[in-house]
């Protein structure tokens, strides 16, 4: 067997003269101890030291910030927790990906292309196969009259997979933190698949495991309605709770997507849902699409009650807030601008710790954006303003990407924890079905 510490070209002094070889090893071995020492010094002093001190181990603004922020998001991309693409498919081309008009290499109609995913640096994001809550008239206050909304979600599970496959030069279907890693490693987009609200499910965890089978790797607990699962926040100005947070089926489909290794999206969720789910997930969770209360009152924004929660402390929750660029969520009226998104940034981790943010934008799901922030191809612009404020490279490359990578690596762990322990799948039926028998009637 190969010696894999052996020199891969053989050094003659080494073989042929013993004292040589040790009293190199004696001064290699000083010599690491001193690096090693500086390398940890360094690590835990450099943003303390003044930069008139050693001005090269503080961040630097001297630097160019756009070229600061393009060099840095060639090794660390974005990789966004929300852009709508497959919704604007299915209202503007009925999911026909072969009609002449649609071609992602050509200029779409509104913030997502192949150009400019490459122009921003893009080098994942979460396909979000959404649809629309259904008619409460339709559906009926205990959730039970069908409406189609397990079709139309398959429908753009399709439409999704599709694009992905079609574009293959391009996107590459990644299903975990080591796909997306592998996907960017080789030059492509790593295309992940979201589903934004249990509303999508069918009042059924069973659905729940054939979509993650079909990809999917977060779910939205809600919409703006709320479901047999847990309270959504609404819109503006909210929604009257219905359980108060998490329903009792709802705990059950939390524990399920942790035994899948389904990341728990609290974005439109309540507060109170979202505090149930900080306080109860064995795994770590996300916001997908969310910005902060404190810069900006909208229910949609998360209040800094809730971001206490968040952490890797005794009694918090590691998670990522992914911040939404949508204008009625980051300002006033006309007021939405790159600096305005920079605020939510910065106060999102002044208040959790740099490492619990990341990019949400909801491109494509919105009207309009913010000024500086027209499209997928602005990403850099963003991160050039950061950097002048401050931020360090590696702060910004967990910004990018980093941290929401860590999250799924740990959703990942706790699935395979709870998967090797022999954890049962929850069967766990909505009480108030009446199609299926009760397991009182099972049993007897």
């Amino acid at each position: 067997m190969p010696d894999e510490t052996a020199y891969l070209i053989p050094d003659k002094r080494v073989r042929g003269n013993g004292a040589y070889t040790r009293k190199r090893a004696t001064v290699l071995g000083g010599l690491t101890t001193v690096l090693a020492f500086a390398f940890v010094v360094f690590v835990f002093t450099r943003d303390r030291l003044s930069t008139t001190v050693l001005p090269w181990a503080a961040s630097s603004t001297s630097e160019d910030p756009m070229a600061v922020a393009l060099q840095l998001m060639e090794h660390s991309p974005i990789i966004d927790g929300h852009i709508d693409l497959p919704i604007l498919v299915r209202s503007l081309y009925a999911n026909n990906l072969s009609t002449d008009s649609f071609d992602l290499h050509a200029p779409m109609p509104a913030h997502v292309d192949i150009p400019r995913l490459r122009k921003g640096k893009v080098g994942g994001f979460f396909w979000s196969v959404y649809v629309s809550c259904p008619d409460p008239a339709l559906e009926g206050p205990d959730f039970l009259n069908a409406t189609w909304r397990v079709r139309d979600t398959l429908e753009q599970f399709d439409v999704a997979r599709l694009l992905i496959n079609k574009y293959s030069d391009t996107f590459e279907l990644a299903l975990t933190s080591t796909d997306v890693k592998k996907a960017i490693a080789n030059g492509k987009i790593a295309s992940l698949i979201g589903v934004e609200g249990a509303h999508q499910i069918g009042n059924s965890i069973a659905v729940l495991r054939q979509y993650h089978a079909l990809g999917a790797r977060y779910m939205t607990l809600t919409h703006t309605c709320h479901n047999a699962f847990a309270d959504s926040c609404g819109y503006y100005p909210g929604k009257e709770p219905l359980h108060n947070g998490l329903s009792s089926l709802g705990y059950r489909l939390v524990d399920e997507m942790n035994r899948l290794g389904v990341l728990v999206d609290i974005s439109h969720t309540s507060d109170a849902t979202a505090t149930d789910v900080l306080k109860y997930s064995k795994a770590p969770v996300i916001w997908s699409h969310s910005s902060s209360r404190a810069v900006h009152e909208h229910v949609r924004n998360v209040p800094d009650n809730v971001l206490e929660l968040v952490g890797t402390e005794d009694g918090k929750k590691d998670a990522v807030i992914m911040v939404n660029f949508a204008p009625a969520f980051v300002a006033d009226p006309g007021q939405a601008t790159l600096d305005v998104v920079a605020d939510h940034v910065d106060h999102l981790a002044e208040v959790t710790g740099k490492q619990h943010v990341g990019i949400g934008s909801d491109y494509d799901g919105i009207d309009s954006t913010p000024v500086g922030l027209e499209d997928v191809s602005t990403y850099p612009a963003l991160i050039a303003e950061l950097y002048k404020r401050g931020w360090s490279k590696d702060e910004l490359a967990g910004l990018t990407g980093g941290n929401l990578l860590r999250v799924l690596e740990g959703a990942e762990k706790v699935a395979n924890e709870l998967q090797a322990a022999g954890t049962e799948p929850a069967y766990d039926l909505y009480e108030k079905r009446p199609d299926l028998p009760s397991r009182r009637h099972q049993e007897l």
